[in-house]
């Protein structure tokens, strides 16, 4: 079929030629070789370059100043798992270091944020080429559930030293402790000691995830969110 257009290219352009129209021969090759049909080799590739470039913006928005604290789908509220201690701690007038606490939290998010990239990149690295072949005419957000269904468990091992050292610098994990220990002074309440590092890394790399799909579904719907020629060349054919 390409051999076919070629030749009829070229016979065209002879017509052109000898009618005295100019023409751009290398343009319209380009043109030619854009209509070809993808290898799987180029599919693979553009849906790798896809995700990242969702993930290196995706993690600039997370990591910038109240990427998470207020963003409402990302931002990390109280454990849920302990959530009366919030009810309770402000029933008492400590509403105040409660907010310390969940804006230290969502600090922490966004400082391990800058430590994103690298990690979930290696992950994408992971990605067959016929998986990304299938993943290709999947839904908008298709690329990045299959990553996280296949990553999370080793996302979430790395990211882990990240996110408890990101909340001991911004003294989550100090603020926490307090609260703690202040909610486990009141009498006749169940003691309770979370692990609190466990579900911020967890909820950092929940809120990665959805930045993530936010830009995939861009770079699928808007052809100016394709930067590269080979993401306009992949996405441009489904």
């Amino acid at each position: 079929m390409i051999k076919s257009k070629l030749v009829l290219v070229l016979i065209f352009s002879v017509v052109l030629t000898s009618c005295g129209q100019k023409f751009n021969l290398g343009k319209i090759l380009n043109s030619v070789s854009k209509n070809a049909p993808l290898s799987e080799e180029e599919v693979g590739e553009g849906l790798k370059e896809a995700l990242s470039v969702g993930i290196n913006l995706g993690a600039d928005k997370a990591s910038a100043l109240d990427g998470y604290l207020n963003n409402p789908k990302i931002r990390i509220p109280f454990p849920p798992e302990v959530q009366k201690i919030e009810t309770t701690l402000r029933s008492i007038g400590l509403g105040g270091e409660v907010d310390k606490f969940i804006t230290a939290l969502n600090r922490g998010a966004e400082e391990a944020a800058k430590e994103a990239k690298p990690i979930f990149i290696s992950a994408i690295k992971q990605l067959s080429i016929r998986e990304a072949f299938n993943i290709l005419r999947g839904e908008k957000d298709a690329a990045t559930q299959f990553l996280k269904r296949t990553t999370s468990a080793q996302l979430m091992q790395s990211f882990e030293p990240s996110v408890v050292k990101s909340l001991e610098k911004t003294n989550a994990t100090k603020y926490y402790s307090d609260l703690a220990g202040t909610y486990n002074k009141i009498p006749f309440v169940t003691k309770i000691n979370p692990d609190l590092k466990g579900y911020a890394t967890q909820k950092a790399i929940d809120g990665l995830f959805i930045l993530v799909a936010e830009e995939e579904a861009k770079i699928r719907e808007n052809p100016l969110a394709r930067t590269t020629q080979l993401l306009k060349r992949v996405f441009s054919n489904i």
